[in-house]
């Protein structure tokens, strides 16, 4: 398994929050391999999410799919591809 973990400046917390909810949440769960994905509330300003898929090629696709997607609530900071070592 590998998981996209995606770090973001959160200007607008209610607008990120709804397209979130609404767009973002609803497409990557659709996404190939999709296994599970967490967004955690941002502290200080700072938003994290992890998104795990089945396999690298399919974690890679969402990750240049994330890259793509401009939101005037939230700055991307970064998108990474990394491999699940462990689990529960």
């Amino acid at each position: 398994m590998h998981a996209v973990v995606v770090r973001v400046t959160v200007h607008d917390f209610e607008a990120g929050l709804a397209n979130l909810r609404s767009e973002v949440v609803p497409r990557v769960s659709q996404a190939p391999g999709f296994v599970a994905g967490y967004w955690l509330r941002p502290v200080d300003d700072q938003g994290l999410g992890v998104i795990v898929f089945e396999s690298e090629e399919a974690a890679r696709n969402v990750a240049e799919q994330v890259q793509a997607s401009p939101d005037d609530a939230v700055t991307f900071e970064s998108v990474e591809v990394r491999e699940v070592v462990a689990h529960a």
